[in-house]
């Protein structure tokens, strides 16, 4: 038995196809105009779909550094704040020694205690500066990675002290505990200049460990600031190449809606050369 097909008129046939297209070109327009994107996937445009994921990509990675970078932002002060308690702490033992050297020997003996309790804390203090597991002030040690490759462009920080129960730097020894600075009814004044001396020593150490510091941390702050701003780039270059201008495709559905309304009248219109056959019966 044979199939009837239903015959269209050129004219119908060409309005049709018209309408067809029409709809396909507004699905694209809403899709854009839902996702603010016209590059939502690698069929749209190869080259600019898979250059940005290349720049989202990377400043990702660069997101990951820059997290890094904040973290031994937080050790370098930690350890910054260490020095500056830690020279606090050396200027008080400086004066407490001072006193001891024009002192009784029973003077001497108490200021030679209390110069033991501010040695102690110092130590404490030392060991207390870390930041996650990190401590500058002993011997810990610290990678910051500035690329996203992870051998390039690093920066590698060293502790200045020793780990351990003792505050371990150029000067320490010799600033001692207290110990020796009174025999019998003696002051001993030349062990307690050494001791003088020794804080001293460790009060310049700890200056230029602070210029040290504070030079690395200018240089991990900049290279933040500058990963920060390299991500706002490559995001922006990413968005450039992959999203859809709002105002012109809010201006093409209503060009396209448009011509769907005059593509349904012209199909109408086309569709009455049939419809006047049935005038005959």
């Amino acid at each position: 038995m044979p199939v009837n097909t239903i015959q269209l008129t050129s004219g119908m046939r060409q309005n049709l196809f018209s309408l067809q297209q029409t709809a396909k070109d507004m699905e694209v327009t809403q899709k854009r105009l839902a996702s603010g994107l016209r590059v939502n996937t690698a069929l749209d445009d190869p080259i600019n779909f898979f250059t940005a994921q290349e720049h989202r990509l990377r400043a990702t990675d660069l997101a990951g550094r820059k997290d890094g970078m904040s973290e031994a932002i937080q050790t370098i002060k930690a350890a910054n704040v260490g020095i500056e308690g830690i020279t606090n702490l050396l200027a008080q033992a400086k004066s407490l020694a001072q006193s001891a050297m024009s002192a009784t020997s029973t003077d001497a003996i108490s200021f030679a205690s209390a110069y033991a309790t501010v040695m102690t804390q110092v130590n404490e203090m030392a060991s207390d500066s870390g930041y996650r597991g990190v401590n500058l002030l002993q011997s810990g040690e610290l990678t910051v990675q500035f690329a996203p490759t992870a051998d390039q462009s690093t920066l590698h920080l060293t502790g200045f002290g020793a780990t351990g129960a003792a505050f371990s730097i150029s000067g320490m020894t010799d600033a001692g505990t207290g110990v020796g600075w009174v025999s019998g009814t003696t002051v001993a004044t030349s062990t307690i200049q050494t001791a003088i001396d020794g804080i001293e020593e460790a009060v310049s150490t700890l200056r230029t460990e602070a210029k040290v510091l504070s030079n690395n941390l200018s240089i991990i702050t900049a290279r933040e600031e500058f990963s920060g701003q390299m991500m706002n780039t490559l995001n922006d270059g990413a968005a450039r190449l992959t999203e859809a201008d709002m105002n012109e495709e809010g201006a093409n559905m209503l060009m396209l809606q448009t011509r769907q309304a005059l593509g349904t009248t012209s199909l109408s219109l086309a569709s009455q050369a049939a419809q006047s056959v049935l005038r005959l019966f």
